[in-house]
């Protein structure tokens, strides 16, 4: 009995030892388990605190240097001077443009880990902290070519209809240039518009659209009418937009000296009553109201010969042309070429004003054809030259590529690469 009894303890005791064996080494191992998660805590914590950076993004205001402009991310008088004084070194911060952004980036405490300023859609100024003092460079920003579909309703403006697709008004600019030499985008749009692009889109790694490279294709349908526009280059090499059937779309001048949403106020007449002298005499030309300051553009390329005032004309350019055509540009608030200079179509010449003989501001464009006189709005131009029989085969393989995709913009989603120059040849 007492045999057993010893032998019953002794197992107890055993299994009580093996037990709080167990039990120890289970604590030991929760207690390194532990250790170790809070080591990997620890260490994940300063990997935030070393790594992860906080972004503050602004635009540079109209007039403000880069020094002042750090302040306000509450960088220090000192700070910012440091900052700039080493940006100096990597760029010329006078060419710093109001309305590009600045980005400031902190550390999680807030500790100020870079600076970061946009010069272009190309290139980045860095700034970064550095042993008390700052470093900085100038680096590309990475980005990439694709080619993209862009669709869109006209309610009130083409300028308004393709901000609400969410891409940059410079592609309304760009739209109205191809199709500027047959429709005046001041007068002509109406509400229920279409438009369609097929146009190569550079973007950052993140999927913002960085700039747009060449629109290869477009249409705008108008008051039920397509117009329909395919990039080519000419056996020159030159590039120029023709329709589907291989005519030129453009003409020796623009329908509009302004981009967009100016009315004509006055048009072409013999015998109009002149509201400032209070008498009948003739008006030469077409006005266009207009907010002073919308810019002006030529309606063709050619040559200035006389850029100053002239009595009730106000501020004035003239503009000679080929084939004996003259453009006048009148009342203007500041004229942006000089006597001799050469401009090209569409260049931007000046902004509309109220000077000379004005009752307010608007502009007055005038045309003379071997110096007579002649009505803007009624004047047809013959187009340039189309697409020659030797080139029709490669316009032929370009209409084939691209016309698809204009119809139907949701091929683009299988993929299409941006194509080289030579394939629009």
């Amino acid at each position: 009995m007492n045999r057993r009894f010893l032998f019953l303890v002794l197992f107890l005791c055993a299994a009580g030892a093996a037990t709080l064996g167990y039990v120890f080494q289970r604590r030991l191992a929760t207690t390194a388990e532990f250790d170790y998660q809070s080591k990997l805590a620890k260490d994940e914590a300063d990997h935030l605190r070393e790594l992860v950076i906080l972004p503050t993004e602004k635009k540079v205001p109209a007039g403000e240097n880069f020094t002042a402009a750090l302040q306000k991310f509450g960088l220090s008088a000192g700070e910012a001077a440091s900052a700039s004084a080493a940006a100096q070194h990597a760029f010329n911060l006078r060419q710093i443009r109001a309305g590009n952004t600045i980005t400031v980036g902190r550390s999680v405490e807030g500790t100020l880990r870079e600076i970061d300023y946009k010069i272009d859609s190309d290139r980045m100024l860095k700034i970064i902290p550095e042993h008390g003092g700052f470093t900085a460079q100038v680096k590309e920003i990475p980005s990439k070519l694709e080619v993209a579909g862009v669709t869109g309703r006209v309610e009130d403006s083409l300028f308004n209809a393709v901000e609400d697709t969410g891409e940059s008004p410079e592609l309304a600019i760009r739209l109205a240039q191809i199709f500027g030499y047959d429709l005046d985008f001041y007068t002509d749009p109406r509400k229920g518009d279409t438009f369609r692009i097929v146009v190569e889109k550079k973007k950052y790694a993140n999927g913002q659209t960085a700039g747009y490279g060449r629109i290869l294709t477009a249409e705008y349908e108008n008051a039920g009418k397509k117009y329909q526009a395919l990039l080519f280059h000419d056996p020159d090499g030159r590039p120029g937009y023709y329709s589907a059937d291989g005519k030129s779309l453009q003409k020796a001048f623009l329908r509009s000296p302004l981009k967009f949403g100016a009315p004509v106020t006055s048009h072409f007449k013999q015998a109009r009553f002149h509201p400032i002298l209070k008498t009948y005499r003739p008006h030469m030309g077409t006005d266009y109201g207009a907010p002073v300051g919308t810019p002006v553009q030529s309606i063709g390329s050619g040559k200035v010969v006389f850029a100053g005032r002239k009595g009730g004309e106000g501020n004035i350019l003239q503009i000679t042309h080929r084939n004996g055509y003259e453009t006048m540009y009148l009342h203007l608030s500041r004229m942006f070429v000089r006597n001799g200079e050469h401009v090209e179509i569409g260049k931007t010449i000046g902004l509309v004003g109220s000077t000379g003989l004005s009752t307010g501001p608007h502009l007055d464009l005038r045309i003379l054809q071997k110096g007579q006189y002649k009505n803007f709005e009624k004047l047809g131009l013959p187009p340039s030259d189309p697409v020659s029989k030797k080139s029709w085969p490669e316009f032929a393989a370009v209409r084939e590529k691209w016309l698809p995709l204009l119809i139907n913009p949701e091929l683009l989603q299988a993929g299409v690469a941006p194509s080289s120059p030579a394939e629009t040849h």
